[in-house]
């Protein structure tokens, strides 16, 4: 356990070095919860579902499902949504 914890600390630290873009606190309390991260990633992002599914080239009505749980939606959509949220795919799937 003590390794795991300290190549954590070493990925956050790189990370800051880096200027990596942090998710501020109220949103990470979101996904914490187990909000759906699709909806929490657009809400930081200040976007609606019909500018996101627009950017993304899919249908609002299917990312109004993925987003609520109803559908899960494919690789590819996925990739969509996160490339229009310009956010890595792994933090939304």
């Amino acid at each position: 356990m003590p390794d795991e914890n300290a190549a954590d600390l070493l990925a956050y630290d790189r990370a800051v070095a880096e200027g990596g873009e942090g998710l501020p606190h109220e949103f990470m309390r979101h996904l914490i919860g187990g909000e759906n991260p699709v909806r929490v990633m657009r809400d930081w992002r200040g976007l609606s579902q019909a500018e996101t599914a627009r950017r993304a080239g899919v249908h609002r009505v299917q990312l109004h499902d993925i987003e609520t749980g109803k559908k899960r939606g494919s690789v590819d959509t996925l990739k969509a949504i996160a490339a229009a949220l310009d956010v890595a795919l792994d933090d939304i799937a």
